[in-house]
């Protein structure tokens, strides 16, 4: 339960310190380019780390990993909270570029923690309740991407130094909960590090058509479908709403998803898992398609809520696929893969839309995206039929 609370605690942090990056990003330049490369800048050093980041997840207690990361993002949010007040200085100093420079720290932390955690959660649980168990997990993510927006929103109501404060604070607790995480770490055997350690799990996915499609679902659905990125201008320009609106935007799609994860934690699929899991993708395309072309705050509510439901099917078939067939000690290195390309469908996903809204408009950018990921599900039935008829996890 350490490892629970603490991964809310650092979940709905982060949600929290993006809501107020997005929203002090747009408010100082007005530029849904700008709210791309915020999702850039922390993708690129994800990327470029992803190998070494599974190789130390492979050889290092995970639980102290995970500790650190959070006490650097908690270090970041400081730093935010010095820049947005102006300490030693008689107007804030906080810019573009600080924001953008900050994001790239961002994206090296969690590019050791992603690993790192999803590495950790096997070995806390039985095998048999493995699925479970990433649905319970799941849950809890989901509770903090819910209150972590909507939170974010209301406190950046009385500015975004008292969301950063906050954010610190949340930090704080999750490294030390999860510091007090005990499981059993045995030190691997040493050996001289290679290209061909470095890149195992890269190559054990590869040989595996059904992970790696699975893996690349993520990657091509997400990446083409999201539009956090574009949250702020639709809540600003097109549905009309403040930072209040904002936050209750970002938390609509993991109400969804929470109410889903709680749903498999009870029932888990049992039967058709690929076929149910290229289904919800789809639909998930639906979702964006409609909220693109939506006027309604209403409406736009409900269609996220109904993607983040969809979305958390295909999350957890995909987390519990990849876990369980990966022995352990290479679960850091295969991690850190499939964390690239969540990371990728994520950040990445973000410059997409920004730089796509920039030529097309925002209307434009979701609604091309959600076509895209309907054709992805559709293509995923021809090109990975592996994945597509697995009956079981």
């Amino acid at each position: 339960m350490r490892m629970w609370f603490a991964r809310l605690a650092g979940t709905t942090g982060n949600q929290m310190l993006m809501v107020a990056v997005g929203w002090q990003m747009y408010e100082l330049t007005g530029s849904a380019w700008d709210l791309g490369l915020v999702g850039l800048f922390q993708f690129v050093p994800a990327l470029l780390l992803t190998l070494v980041a599974g190789h130390v997840a492979d050889r290092v207690h995970r639980g102290r990993i995970v500790a650190l990361c959070l006490l650097a993002q908690g270090l970041v949010a400081l730093m935010l909270v010095a820049g947005t007040q102006g300490l030693g200085a008689a107007v804030p100093w906080v810019s573009r570029d600080w924001l953008l420079g900050l994001s790239v720290v961002l994206g090296a932390a969690r590019a050791f923690q992603m690993p790192a955690q999803q590495a950790l959660t096997p070995m806390l649980v039985p095998t048999t309740m493995l699925p479970r168990a990433m649905a319970f997990s799941s849950a809890g993510n989901q509770a903090s991407v819910i209150g972590g927006p909507a939170l974010g929103g209301l406190i950046f109501v009385s500015g975004a130094t008292a969301v950063y404060s906050t954010c610190v604070v949340l930090f704080l607790i999750g490294c030390f909960l999860v510091s007090r995480v005990k499981y059993t770490h045995v030190a691997p055997l040493r050996e001289p590090v290679s290209m061909a350690v470095l890149l195992a799990g890269a190559v054990f996915v590869w040989q595996r058509k059904a992970l790696l499609g699975a893996v690349l679902l993520d990657l091509f659905a997400v990446l083409l479908g999201g539009a956090t990125a574009l949250l702020p201008l639709f809540a600003k320009d097109i549905l009309l709403v403040g930072p209040w609106g904002l936050g209750l935007l970002r938390a609509a799609p993991a109400i969804g998803a929470l109410v889903m994860s709680a749903l498999l934690t009870r029932w888990p699929l049992a039967r058709r898992v690929g076929y149910r899991m290229l289904a919800a993708v789809a639909f998930y395309g639906v979702c964006m398609v409609v909220f693109g072309l939506s006027t309604s705050f209403v409406l736009s509510l409900v269609v996220l809520a109904l993607s983040g439901a969809a979305d958390m099917v295909s999350v957890v078939v995909r987390m519990t696929l990849v876990q369980m067939e990966t022995p352990d000690d290479m679960r850091g290195r295969v991690s850190a893969i499939n964390s690239v390309f969540i990371g990728a469908s994520n950040q990445l996903g973000e410059f997409e839309s920004g730089a796509t809204a920039a030529v097309l408009g925002p209307v434009g950018s979701v609604v091309l995206g959600g076509v895209g990921t309907l054709l992805v599900a559709a293509a995923w039935l021809r090109y990975f039929p592996e994945l597509a008829k697995r009956d079981r996890l």
